[in-house]
């Protein structure tokens, strides 16, 4: 098969990045709004008992998404990345429907919170087969010799996503009155991130099926069993590598800004605004670190990144305790985002370069979100855990050990940019 023009490699790209930033927006949005929405959907109480309960469902949301990584990881390597990108947007639509449409507490009673459970299953199923298949999708598309620098964009798009979502808020608290937004203004994101999937849909319906998935080997099929007695070593890497990163990048980007908000003492406006404008220099670094780990390797930034996460985790979030300036916040958060890009730039590019084709969608999918469940989608819930018994440092402490994990993985693995599984014309 004739290798793709770079025209028609980039429109390809393009196209499954846009598709990715509208998933990640819909996920996101949930986490963005939660200050708002929690008194929708639980009984009155404690401020700190309802966001437990929202950051609960949250976590929920994840431990559906190995079962997502597992079923469309698998449909992705059978039936073909497009495939499995157009199907995970569709869920990931009606997921935000339903939050959207869904009635409170006091109209429906325990029916509420389950309907939010709901949602975030069907959320959590999409994003799982998502992360595999489209951090298939764009490491396959991309040459050799960029494919650090494309690949990066599945983060770039990741924290676009994440960066709309808080604009909208910042937007809607501008726009609306308080309790506007905490009656039906909320409701808003979530109608919005619906209707862009069925644009997303649309568009994922247009791009072009990768080469290595048509030139992968038939005779091997995709699956569970495949997975873990041929590729193991592969797995439990991905795993350990992912332990680290995926906690240290929702430390410092989910649950920083709640910190702010509940530890550093700044406004919900104020947090939300600080956090963005971190969450934008971070988002330009990513391809930054991409084309770097195309000329000097991908190892040495993982590597970076551990030492620093080791050293400095518990210094930055320590200081910020007492931190009061809206600048000095936004310099500690931002340091922290720079040390995590040795991990995000690249993580999706080494994952894909670890397996073969026929099962690389499951390879990346599955091990990834079983570590993203079990460390990412309880950060804040850990974290609040440790704040609410009185004892917020262990959190700092808890994400340096896995970190310190995850850095041990980087030091004996070897460098994907030189042995790379992907198939090259």
């Amino acid at each position: 098969m004739q290798s793709p023009s770079n025209h028609h490699r980039l429109r390809s790209i393009l196209g499954g990045s846009t598709g990715n930033l509208v998933e990640w927006y819909d996920w996101y949005a949930y986490s963005a709004f939660a200050l708002i929405f929690a008194p929708h959907f639980f009984p009155a109480g404690d401020t700190t008992a309802q966001l437990l309960n929202t950051a609960a469902v949250f976590a929920v949301g994840f431990l559906m998404r190995p079962i997502g990584g597992w079923v469309m990881g698998v449909y992705a390597d059978r039936h073909g990345r497009k495939a499995g990108l157009t199907l995970s947007v569709t869920l990931m639509c009606s997921g935000s429907l339903l939050i959207a449409v869904a009635p409170g507490y006091a109209e429906v009673g325990v029916l509420a919170p389950v309907l939010l459970v709901i949602a975030r299953l069907t959320q959590g199923l999409s994003v799982g087969g998502e992360y595999g298949a489209s951090a298939t999708y764009l490491s396959e598309m991309a040459g050799k010799h960029h494919r650090g620098f494309f690949s990066s964009f599945q983060y770039v798009t990741l924290i676009s996503g994440q960066l709309i979502a808080q604009l909208v808020l910042l937007l809607l608290t501008a726009v609306l009155s308080r309790e506007a937004l905490a009656a039906w203004g909320w409701r808003i994101p979530f109608a919005v991130g619906a209707m862009l999937a069925v644009v997303v849909f649309w568009i994922r319906r247009r791009i072009a099926e990768t080469d290595s998935f048509e030139r992968r080997d038939t005779g091997h099929r995709s699956s569970f069993a495949a997975l873990i007695t041929r590729h193991p070593r592969e797995a439990v890497t991905v795993v350990l590598m992912t332990a680290g990163g995926t906690l240290a990048f929702y430390a410092y980007s989910i649950y920083l800004q709640k910190f702010l908000v509940n530890t550093s003492g700044f406004s919900v406006s104020a947090a939300t605004a600080i956090s963005a404008a971190a969450l934008f220099v971070f988002m330009l670094l990513q391809p930054v670190a991409g084309a770097l780990s195309d000329r000097v390797g991908r190892k040495p930034l993982m590597v970076g990144f551990g030492v620093a996460g080791v050293l400095l985790t518990y210094p930055i979030f320590s200081t910020l305790e007492s931190v009061r300036s809206p600048a000095a916040a936004f310099a500690l958060m931002l340091a922290a985002l720079v040390i995590v890009t040795g991990y995000t730039a690249i993580n999706a590019v080494v994952k894909a370069e670890l397996f073969p084709a026929h099962i690389r969608a499951l390879g990346v999918a599955l091990p990834y979100a079983i570590a993203n469940a079990v460390f990412g989608g309880t950060a804040e819930y850990v974290a609040l855990w440790f704040k609410q018994a009185g004892w917020e440092r262990g959190f700092y402490w808890y994400v340096t050990a896995l970190i310190a994990v995850s850095l041990v993985t980087y030091l004996r693995m070897r460098d994907t940019r030189t042995h790379s599984r992907i198939v090259e014309d």
